[in-house]
């Protein structure tokens, strides 16, 4: 899995045009699911951000989770996360898991994110055309690749 996170003071998802969901400070989770991703990767993924130290203590420091502060999470599926770039002019997605499987997992790291204490966890719609708003806080934006953190 792949995961973008951006510490938000506030965020919104538009989909399809209509329906909006909200939330205020915490994190917008862009999510990436590959073929090797299995249940274990999105538990601990999920665990990881619940628990990453980058939002500021009364000094400014970077000391604070997202448990710690009672933050937001709004977790959005991004296939694009699995882009290969490498030739031509357009990327290739097969690296990207297929849906259903990519579905369920999405649905799985959301459910192990609320699992871990965070307490307002709202989500896009998989598959559907999305507006997302971010009001980027700091800016901090992380790479995370479960590849990286869990081989």
């Amino acid at each position: 899995m792949r995961a973008v996170l951006q510490r938000v003071s506030g965020a919104s998802v538009t989909i399809d045009g209509a329906q909006s969901r909200f939330i205020g400070p915490g994190f917008v989770i862009l999510l990436g699911v590959t073929d090797t991703d299995d249940e274990k990767t999105a538990e601990q993924l999920a665990q990881k951000i619940a628990v990453l130290r980058v939002f500021p203590d009364g000094q400014g420091k970077l000391n604070l989770s997202l448990l710690d502060t009672g933050g937001a999470a709004l977790v959005v599926s991004n296939f694009t996360l699995y882009a290969d770039a490498r030739k031509g002019r357009r990327p290739s997605f097969v690296k990207a898991a297929r849906p259903p499987r990519s579905d369920m997992l999405y649905q799985h790291f959301v459910q192990c994110l609320a699992d871990a204490g965070v307490q307002d966890v709202k989500t896009g719609e998989f598959g559907a055309d999305m507006l997302v708003n971010i009001q980027n806080d700091g800016p901090v934006t992380l790479i995370l690749d479960s590849e990286e953190l869990f081989s």
